[in-house]
């Protein structure tokens, strides 16, 4: 006898890409049926979606507690993905269903708040009798996430991945090119915004062209809050907002991947560009590096919000050759392999097949 399809909803806040590549993936793989509550589109971050025909969504702004607590048992799933704390309704959704995986997901890394020390003292007295499962990205997250009581088996890791086919596929469309000559160009790719660190990755480059001019460029693809402020320099050029599937040609004409950020709860961005085959040069406050930048053997660390620190690694990356940023980039790769939409889908149908 067929086994019956399982059901699985998830209780999702702003859709983003590498979200729905997983989604994808988990519907190619597994004969699942999949139901996704998800919030509006940020107008900041215009992304374009193909979504998938067999995923059943619903927007978030058209039920009421009651009302999406209805829906949930009207769909009577086997697995249920709750997108953070934030959203109560979520949360009175969670609670009311037992005898299931019931996952709180978290890219909340410690950094040891007044409001985190709280939590830690509070979480584990409430969120574990919740939530069977914690998911976080990486080691950065799950340091908080075992101070909110997930332990053990109750803590899982990975719930991001890049949209890992398309970034790996603009990497091997280019390997050849790149292993001939390798582009001297660092690539940004965020928001204009004080957070992101552009406003020191732009000094730092231009005192680094005064001081020891060479050929590299920075090319900045996005828009934000500095909008204004972008600088006029020969060698800074302004591609503004850039949708996922329009990437290649850039991948294809820059090399090292760049990400000065004063703090990054993770940064999907810095896993699509390893897959990618880029060097990188990260701030050691990108939490997603931990897992994807390894110091001197496929890229660099910044200090956040130091311009001296910014320029200085990146005069070791145009002190190398062709033949040293080419093996920096095969090792990105590698470190990319070790979360995919695979290993996202896999860690789900996991937890449902063992209930």
């Amino acid at each position: 006898m067929k086994s019956q399809r399982k059901k699985l909803l998830f209780l999702y806040n702003e859709l983003a890409g590498y979200f729905l590549a997983c989604i994808d993936k988990l519907s190619m793989l597994y004969d699942v049926d999949i139901h996704i509550v998800r919030y509006p589109l940020n107008p900041v971050a215009p992304f374009e979606f193909k979504f998938n025909d067999h995923v059943k969504y619903y927007e978030r702004k058209n039920y009421n507690r009651t009302q999406i607590i209805a829906l949930a048992k009207e769909i009577n799933p086997d697995f249920i993905y709750t997108g953070g704390w934030m959203d109560k309704d979520y949360i009175a959704v969670s609670k009311s269903f037992k005898n299931i995986p019931v996952v709180l997901t978290s890219d909340m890394p410690w950094l040891g708040t007044a409001r985190q020390k709280l939590a830690s003292v509070l979480g584990p007295l409430y969120l574990p009798r919740v939530f069977t499962h914690c998911w976080v990205p990486g080691e950065p997250n799950a340091f908080y996430a075992r101070k909110l009581g997930f332990k053990g088996k109750r803590l899982l890791m990975g719930v991001y991945s890049a949209d890992y086919d398309l970034f790996h596929n603009y990497y091997l469309q280019h390997r050849e090119a790149k292993q001939k000559q390798f582009p001297k160009r660092f690539i940004y790719v965020g928001r204009y915004a004080e957070l992101k660190g552009v406003r020191e990755l732009w000094k730092a480059f231009i005192q680094l062209q005064n001081e020891q001019p060479n050929e590299w460029e920075l090319w900045c693809l996005g828009k934000g809050d500095f909008d204004a402020e972008f600088p006029k320099h020969e060698k800074i050029k302004n591609f503004g907002f850039v949708q996922p599937k329009d990437l290649n040609k850039f991948i294809e004409q820059t090399g090292v991947f760049i990400f000065p950020t004063y703090y990054e709860h993770w940064g999907v961005v810095v896993h699509e560009f390893a897959a990618a085959g880029f060097p990188l040069v990260c701030s050691t406050t990108t939490s997603a590096a931990t897992t994807f930048l390894r110091e001197a053997y496929n890229g660099y660390y910044t200090k956040p919000k130091e311009v001296s620190s910014i320029g200085d690694a990146m005069k070791k990356i145009i002190a190398l050759d062709n033949k040293a940023l080419f093996e920096m980039g095969e090792r990105s790769v590698e470190l990319s392999r070790q979360i995919t939409p695979e290993t996202w889908s896999s860690n789900i149908m996991n937890l449902v097949n063992k209930n």
